[in-house]
């Protein structure tokens, strides 16, 4: 898990590279193109056996992640890769209130806990003033919610699809959908909703290593990060997940981000503590 945090952390860095030649809406095409690719061989080589019955959830589950990415993304190329990598760690804390909410699971009260301290940490990164939360607070909570939901939806669809058929359902959505906005930025382009429409510009020279560097890199740290998963308890995996916020804050100082700010840093802290509270219920 740490291994894959820290591949995570660089894939970021590479995101990061990558937008400032392209749009985030062709940075989340490219990185999810590499996963069809990849998902599809397996099924090529191994075809899939469930039971199915679920495509509206399967299609929910898509969009979720596909929206997460591109708000994650967008984030990813305006502000510091620490806040964005953080901002979409909040994911387990909602993930925690849906499953409540949706799937009837129970809540201990150290859970609860877990929950008011991670929204505390919200509040100290996002500071938000007397006109409200900024854009990039708005994508960054929503990152984390969508991830959120998509996750939710993944415990309910594991007991009915092959797991590279939930995983497919991602990459697909992922890529599909950028080549339909793609086709509506011609049309309806307006600079409110430029983190999910651009237009698309062929990668030349070193913006083609910055995306491919972002598919390996992208599909390696999933690769390792379920390997973590099968090899242990996930709450233990999942705290140890956390560490991917102290590489993109290192890696983001490479890249020229600034320190966080002390009120920052006590945002980031909580959120870590809240999340690792929530991964140690399980």
């Amino acid at each position: 898990m740490l291994l894959a945090s820290f591949i995570f952390a660089i894939m970021g860095a590479f995101a990061k590279l990558a937008s400032e030649h392209m749009s985030s809406l062709e940075v989340v095409f490219f990185r999810n193109i590499f996963g069809v690719i990849i998902i599809g061989y397996a099924v090529y080589k191994k075809p899939m056996m469930h039971q199915g019955g679920k495509p509206f959830l399967l299609l929910f589950r898509g969009m979720m992640g596909f929206t997460a990415l591109l708000a994650y993304f967008y984030n990813i190329a305006n502000i510091p890769l620490g806040d964005a990598v953080t901002f979409s760690k909040t994911a387990p804390i909602f993930t925690a209130i849906f499953a409540w909410l949706f799937l009837k699971e129970k809540l201990s009260p150290s859970a609860w806990l877990a929950i008011f301290i991670g929204f505390g940490g919200i509040l100290l990164i996002t500071q938000p003033t007397g006109i409200g939360f900024s854009k990039y607070d708005i994508l960054g909570i929503f990152s984390g919610v969508g991830a959120a939901l998509a996750y939710t939806s993944v415990r309910e669809l594991r007991r009915y699809y092959d797991t590279r058929a939930i995983v497919l359902s991602f990459t697909l959505v992922g890529t599909i959908g950028p080549i339909i906005l793609f086709l509506l930025s011609k049309y309806f382009y307006m600079r409110e909703l430029d983190f999910m429409l651009g237009e698309f510009i062929m990668p030349n020279g070193i913006v083609w290593f910055y995306v491919v560097g972002l598919g390996v890199l992208g599909t390696l740290s999933q690769y390792f990060m379920t390997k973590a998963y099968g090899e242990t308890k996930a709450g233990i995996v999942g705290a140890v997940s956390y560490s991917n916020i102290v590489f993109a804050i290192l890696v983001g100082l490479f890249l020229g981000d600034s320190l966080p700010s002390m009120i920052t840093t006590c945002g980031i802290a909580l959120i870590i503590f809240a999340g690792i509270m929530v991964a140690r219920a399980k």
